[in-house]
């Protein structure tokens, strides 16, 4: 198949890219430098310059594939309308990447028991109510004769395989720690973030192009753990013996940014992949944990 990805020089996309030419499809990807370009060009991947402010360049790339993958912004509503307009009345999926911080709040590093699987209704806070509202215009393009599916990950961990291999949140964490001389999270670090392995999302993301409906939507997750869980183990990992300390979050959005503080870093995000494990989605990697003690940011 012919497919066009967004994002193909990044974590996620580069890694959904790399997966789908090793399967022997045809993947352009979209870059924004001539750098981007000579990268993902080595990994097999035709390059397309531009960015997703491009709606014309966004829409023949859309109309020449037989499959779209969104995977460079949850956020970019014009982007979204492009790629839908140029898929309206095809029957083409469209694999939208959406992220499990639409059901964050700012809990400043306190634990919450709320669980979301795909059912459960969702109420926003203000800094994700775009994006909640951008995934429910994604699913109902699915009345004009293609097919939307939302793939939402939860906290992304492990070596991608792209341009670039690293994911945001462990990485963030493990540089402060060095940088530091210990790990530390916001607030008390109880808030729990569901996650899943690099290698596993890629996979749903491939089921998803083969098997899924139109309208469908999935949140991809296997287990969870608390942000003290986390550091600990980066302690274990460097060697530092001696127990995470807290900070701020003054702190923290001094190093991150405040929405990335809030809800990236200090909320809770714990979501069930029902929907993805009834389409058949079996992931098989390590946990989290086990990956950090195992030397994978080493």
């Amino acid at each position: 198949m012919k497919i066009f990805c967004t994002g193909a020089s990044g974590y996620i996309g580069g890694s959904v890219a790399a997966h789908l030419v090793a399967a022997g499809h045809q993947v352009t990807g979209l870059v924004r430098s001539r750098e981007k370009a000579d990268a993902v060009r080595a990994r097999g991947i035709e390059p397309l310059s531009g960015t997703l402010d491009d709606a014309d360049l966004l829409a023949q790339a859309a109309r020449a594939a037989d499959v779209v993958i969104n995977a460079a912004s949850a956020d970019h509503a014009g982007a979204v309308d492009a790629l839908l307009g140029a898929l309206a009345g095809s029957g083409k999926p469209f694999i939208h990447t959406s992220g499990s911080s639409i059901v964050g709040t700012r809990a400043q590093g306190q634990r919450s028991d709320a669980v979301f699987d795909e059912s459960t209704p969702i109420n926003p806070v203000p800094a994700r109510a775009a994006r909640v509202a951008l995934n429910e215009r994604i699913l109902a393009s699915r009345d004009k004769n293609c097919r939307p599916v939302i793939v939402c990950p939860s906290l992304i961990y492990g070596l991608g395989h792209g341009v670039d291999p690293h994911s945001t949140q462990v990485p963030w964490l493990i540089d402060l720690a060095r940088k530091r001389g210990g790990a530390v999270h916001p607030g008390p670090g109880e808030n729990i973030w569901s996650n899943v392995h690099i290698d596993d999302l890629v996979s749903l993301y491939a089921l998803a192009v083969d098997k899924a409906p139109a309208g469908s939507f999935f949140f991809a997750e296997n287990g969870e753990n608390s942000m003290r869980e986390v550091c600990e183990a980066i302690n274990r990992m460097l060697g530092f013996a001696k127990a995470p300390a807290a900070m701020s979050m003054e702190e923290a959005a001094a190093e991150w940014g405040e929405g990335a503080a809030e809800y990236t870093m200090a909320s809770n995000s714990r979501v069930r992949a029902v929907r993805a494990r009834e389409l058949g989605w079996k992931p098989q990697a390590r946990g989290l944990i086990e990956e950090i003690e195992q030397g994978c940011y080493r």
